[in-house]
């Protein structure tokens, strides 16, 4: 069978391509799922069920190799349903930082600066707001209030209307505040707003040049010299099928499925592909530059039970800046507050597991250490594997802000109404008072939030660091292009979905104009 496109993964990128793409009745797409249709997972649409899915049959689980600086025993979450990680997340929403998609530029991403995105954000489909009232649990607002008192941050009313506003006056002072988060959902039946539900529900049974292949997996591309051509997708329990396409296979497998298919397929570091008896295609430092956020844990045991309110039990945010540097207006540490106790990484430890606690997690924004993914095997069953390399730079910026995190949620703990509600401090124990003493816990216990990034990054012609040029194309190769989180230059200050969707808008309209060319020039042969 021929398509025009083909996109490689139902996901968070992968389903705002094939929508924008069928808006054009004459292009044909065909979108290949590993997983489920999502409609028929109740579990998944339904936002506040989003731990039960952690670890869950709909989740890849990727293991890290050990982390000799940090946490060994991290499981990284990749969804396998259509709308991807989208559809597993807590769908946190910030708009990318006009610093960030700034900073991309400077590294060789033309075309990406923040006053060319800010369209895309404003063409989003998802239904974006904070918490209704009905959502907002008390001790998150007494949170909000005693994070504004112990750091003197600005509360944010609505962050997504904020960064709206602040883009439109094309000031790019977007520095602190504490407040409720900007969330993809429904308050009326508390169901996600995902990429799936946003992008795909509305057209799926609608338009006749969208094709949808789901519970399929893709380890092979096809070629015909430079050029990929097709690919061959296996359905579960079925048999290999080869599919063509007239013009381009789009990848969205996200920050490690994309890598991993282009190394399979020997496009990827030779040395590498070589010690593996892997065919080289492309010479290209596919899984290099392998990004994260990290974040560590302190955990209170509270004095009762919490109110059955909230939207996903992490409804509220604080940004603050901790280093002040000219010309820099971007927060560096960021904390999400969790109503649940997150307490295997400190069971590990010997901490008790409390039956009621909340914990605040602060997270590096903008993380130093940048590790890389590699293949093991040229088995496509076999998983990659996952250096994040966590806590390894060399002047310790990155412990540092976990170090400085803790410090200041203590201090936010002490501020009332908020103390009241704390019990004690479990985690990591108010014994733990040295910097270095703070450092080795927060280590230790650290987790992800989730955020994979940067493995097949866009950049400049020369920069032998980039795989992709800025129109998302891979160097010296034709008919192919990345579209997800894998093409980050740099990791973004906030959670990255909607960065993600951003890139894809963008994306949309680079392949629309290529289609265009090509079928008028075709037309006046």
């Amino acid at each position: 069978m021929e398509f025009d496109y083909i996109i490689i993964g139902g996901g968070t990128a992968g389903l705002v391509l094939a929508n924008r793409l069928t808006e054009v009745p004459e292009i044909s797409v065909l979108v290949i799922e590993g997983g489920p249709d999502d409609r028929n997972h109740p579990e998944v649409l339904q936002l506040r069920s989003w731990l039960s899915l952690l670890g869950g049959e709909l989740d890849y689980a990727y293991p890290t190799v050990a982390q000799p600086h940090g946490n060994s025993h991290i499981l990284h979450s990749r969804a396998k349903v259509l709308g991807g990680c989208s559809s597993h997340n807590t769908l946190i929403c910030f708009r990318p930082f006009p610093q960030d998609l700034d900073e991309w530029v400077k590294r060789g991403a033309r075309g990406w600066d923040s006053h060319t995105m800010q369209a895309y954000g404003d063409r989003l489909l998802n239904h974006i707001q904070p918490p209704a009232h009905k959502d907002r649990n008390p001790i998150m607002g007494d949170w909000i209030d005693a994070s504004q008192r112990a750091t003197s941050v600005p509360v944010i009313d609505n962050f997504d209307s904020w960064a709206q506003t602040r883009h439109s006056h094309g000031t790019k002072v977007w520095t602190e505040g504490v407040g409720w988060l900007s969330i993809a959902y429904t308050p009326h039946d508390g169901k996600r707003s995902s990429a799936s539900v946003a992008y795909m529900h509305p057209i799926m049974d609608k338009r006749p040049n969208l094709h949808l292949m789901l519970n399929s997996w893709v380890d092979k591309l096809l070629f015909d010299g430079d050029r990929v051509v097709g690919v061959e997708a296996t359905p579960e329990g079925g048999s290999r099928t080869t599919f063509r396409c007239r013009h381009e296979v789009l990848l969205s497998a996200g920050a490690i499925d994309s890598p991993r298919l282009l190394l399979l397929n020997g496009i990827g570091p030779a040395e590498q592909l070589r010690r593996l008896n892997i065919p080289l295609t492309a010479d290209l430092p596919v899984g290099e530059n392998l990004l994260d956020h990290p974040e560590s844990i302190i955990m209170w045991s509270l004095h009762a039970p919490l109110e059955d309110k909230t939207v996903m039990e992490s409804d509220a945010a604080l940004f603050i800046q901790r280093v002040k540097e000219y010309g820099e207006t971007r927060p560096d540490l960021m904390f999400h507050v969790y109503s649940v106790p997150f307490a295997d990484n400190t069971a590990r430890l010997g901490y008790p597991r409390p039956e009621h606690a909340i914990c605040m997690t602060p997270n590096v924004c903008r993380p130093k250490s940048v590790g890389r993914l590699y293949l093991t095997s040229a088995d496509p069953s076999v998983k990659p594997a996952l250096d994040f390399r966590y806590f390894t730079d060399p002047a310790r910026q990155d412990e540092r802000t976990i170090i400085d995190g803790i410090k200041i949620a203590r201090e936010i703990a002490k501020q009332e109404p908020f103390a009241k509600w704390l019990k004690e401090e479990v985690a990591p124990g108010s014994h733990v008072q040295s910097d270095e003493d703070i450092g080795k816990y927060g280590r230790a216990v650290h987790h992800t939030v989730y955020h994979p990034a940067g493995t097949c990054k866009m950049g400049a012609a020369n920069d032998p660091s980039a795989v992709l040029d800025p129109l998302l194309r891979i160097r010296g190769m034709k008919g192919i292009r990345v579209v997800d989180a894998s093409v980050f230059p740099s990791m973004v200050t906030a959670n990255p979905m909607i960065t993600v969707e951003m890139v894809a808008e963008r994306a949309s309209d680079l392949i629309k104009a290529d289609y265009y060319r090509r079928t008028t020039a075709t037309a006046h042969l």
